[in-house]
C-alpha cells in the first residue's frame, strides 16, 4: 500500500478519543432499539451514531515545531481576539492580555491540544452557567477549566476550555508541575464549546477574527515576531 493510499485508508478509519466509545456504543444501542420499534426510525439512530462517532474523532495532526509559535489548541473559528484579564482563579493579576477565543461546534473535532511547550502551574475549575459559548460573557460566567502554563523564556500564558449551551462535561488531563510539549492532546469539552488562549498582551496574533483554525496545526501567534496585526477580508 502506497503512503498516499495508507493516509486515506487512516482518515476513513480515523481513531476516536477513548472518551467516545462509550457514547458511541450507546448511540449504537439505541438504534437497535429504534430499528426494533421502527425501521425508519432505525436509519435517524444510524445517522446520530455516526454523527457521534464523528464527534469523538481524534486525528493525527502535524505540529509546528519552531520556537515561539502558539498552536490553536482546538478546531473551529476565531470568534473573537480582544484585551481581557486573565480568569482570576489563576492569580495572574488583572493587566489585560491578548486573548484569542476559539469556538466550536458540534461538527468540530473536539480533542484540545496544548498551544505552546512548557510547564503546567496552576489549573482551576470553575463551575458555572452554560451560555452560548461564542458570547464574550460566557468567558466570565460559563462553567470552564482554566490552565497556567509557564513557557521556557519564564512568561507565563493561559487557556481555558469553556462549556457552551450544549456543552455539559469538560475534561482535562493536565495536573500542576507537568512538562508539556506544542500540539499533544490535553482534554476535550463535549458537546460544543470555546477555547480561550491568554497571550502576554504585546503579543500580536497571527490570525484574524472569522478565521477557521486547525488543533494542532493553525498558528495562533509567533512570539519572536515583530509582524504587525493581520487585517483579511471575505472571499
Amino acid at each position: 500500500m502506497s503512503s498516499q493510499d495508507q493516509s486515506s485508508f487512516e482518515q476513513f478509519l480515523m481513531p476516536l478519543h477513548p472518551e467516545g466509545w462509550r457514547f458511541v456504543a450507546l448511540f449504537a444501542l439505541g438504534t437497535l432499539v429504534l430499528f426494533w420499534l421502527w425501521a425508519p426510525l432505525g436509519w435517524i439512530g444510524v445517522v446520530l451514531t455516526v454523527w457521534c462517532a464523528c464527534f469523538f474523532r481524534d486525528p493525527a495532526r502535524v505540529t509546528p515545531s519552531r520556537e515561539g509559535l502558539v498552536i490553536s489548541p482546538a478546531d473551529g473559528v476565531v470568534q473573537m481576539i480582544v484585551q481581557a484579564p486573565p480568569p482570576p482563579e489563576l492569580n495572574m493579576g488583572d493587566a489585560p492580555m491578548t486573548r484569542i477565543s476559539v469556538f466550536m461546534n458540534v461538527f468540530n473535532v473536539h480533542v484540545n491540544r496544548i498551544p505552546i511547550s512548557g510547564t503546567i502551574v496552576d489549573k482551576a475549575y470553575i463551575p458555572g452557567q452554560f451560555l452560548n459559548a461564542a458570547l464574550d460573557k460566557a468567558s466570565v460566567f460559563n462553567e470552564r477549566n482554566a490552565v497556567r502554563l509557564k513557557m521556557a523564556d519564564g512568561r507565563d500564558i493561559a487557556f481555558v476550555q469553556i462549556a457552551g449551551l450544549v456543552a455539559r462535561r469538560i475534561r482535562c488531563d493536565l495536573e500542576r508541575n507537568d512538562a508539556v510539549r506544542t500540539g499533544e492532546r490535553f482534554g476535550l469539552i463535549r458537546f460544543g464549546s470555546r477555547v480561550d488562549v491568554y497571550l502576554p498582551s504585546d503579543v500580536v496574533p497571527m490570525v484574524i477574527a472569522g478565521q477557521v483554525t486547525t488543533a494542532g496545526e493553525t498558528v495562533l501567534a509567533d512570539l519572536t515576531s515583530a509582524e504587525p496585526a493581520r487585517e483579511g477580508t471575505r472571499a
